[in-house]
């Protein structure tokens, strides 16, 4: 028995969690659906080929996987969704934060900082070259 086949339940098991934690953070703020997905595909590949076919052919899921293997690209609207999205979760946690007494100013910053170097890091990805 290979190692891959060893392991494959656990595979099986990283997958539908990512995708559940995906399907999650399409009602979540701040809660990640792209990444997600993706980890779920790369997960069913080695564990599930039921999930990962049905990944790769779903309408809404697919484009971007199929997208992200082959150019390591996202997609301009997935780009400005994100960064709406983490812009509006900076912009909550810079009002919510100092309203508690126990706040230090790192508290804020370090998240703000982590979601503005996602940011920078996902615009500077390709997009997918039928994009145009």
């Amino acid at each position: 028995m290979t190692a891959r086949a060893r392991f494959r339940w656990a595979w099986w098991l990283l997958a539908y969690a990512s995708l559940g934690l995906g399907l999650i953070g399409v009602f979540v703020p701040g809660l990640p659906t792209t990444v997600f997905v993706l980890i779920a595909a790369w997960a069913a590949a080695r564990g599930s080929e039921r999930l990962h076919r049905w990944l790769l052919t779903h309408p809404r899921f697919g484009p971007a996987i199929r997208d992200w293997r082959a150019h390591g690209a996202v997609s301009r609207r997935a780009k400005w969704m994100a960064t709406a999205a983490m812009a509006a979760c900076a912009a909550i946690l810079l009002l919510v934060m100092p309203l508690f007494p126990a706040h230090r100013w790192w508290m804020t910053a370090l998240p703000v900082a982590c979601m503005a170097i996602v940011a920078a890091w996902l615009w500077l990805r390709p997009e997918p070259p039928d994009a145009g």
